[in-house]
């Protein structure tokens, strides 16, 4: 006997498994194993929207500054985080002279989205999805809804935003 043969012969004691049981699985354990990886789903699921019904969103009527007007060129877009939150948000500066502020993620995948300057339009670019930068309505794409927009307040001293106050 050769070495080599010596070699398979200590790794098959070593290992007493056959190849093809251990391969394996007889179709009642698969779908076991679907039927409970299925029923976590849903669980979890359940779970997330009775939080978000027994639990709403608060809405802060707090004013948080952002910038002043001159620090965003017409056309141009500005982003800012709101303290005590992790939430992206974008400040745009449009071509007709009015400030917008938005959630800069896409309502679809939430990818960060970008305004396309002279468009008009926030732009996603994962899956080609448009908004109207004025009212955040989606125009094209994937996106099932349009984007949360925050309340633009211009004061003396810079522009402040705010929760839209839900009625």
């Amino acid at each position: 006997m050769s070495s080599h043969e010596n070699d398979n012969e200590s790794w098959k004691r070593d290992f007493p498994i056959k190849k093809q049981d251990a391969s394996l699985i007889s179709r009642r354990d698969f779908a076991k194993f679907l039927t409970f990886i299925s029923g976590g789903l849903m669980l979890g699921s359940g779970v997330i929207a009775a939080e978000a019904l027994l639990f709403p969103h608060k809405t802060s009527d707090a004013e948080h500054f952002v910038c002043k007007p001159e620090d965003i060129p017409v056309g141009g877009t500005r982003s800012f985080v709101i303290q005590g939150s992790s939430i992206p948000y974008l400040m745009i500066h449009l071509e007709n002279g009015s400030f917008h502020a938005y959630e800069q993620k896409c309502t679809h995948l939430s990818c960060a989205v970008f305004y396309a300057k002279g468009t008009g339009k926030i732009a996603c670019p994962c899956h080609e999805g448009f908004f109207n930068a004025e009212t955040g309505a989606v125009l094209a794409g994937p996106p099932p809804r349009a984007l949360p927009k925050l309340e633009v307040l211009t004061k003396a001293d810079g522009l402040y935003v705010r929760e839209f106050r839900k009625a």
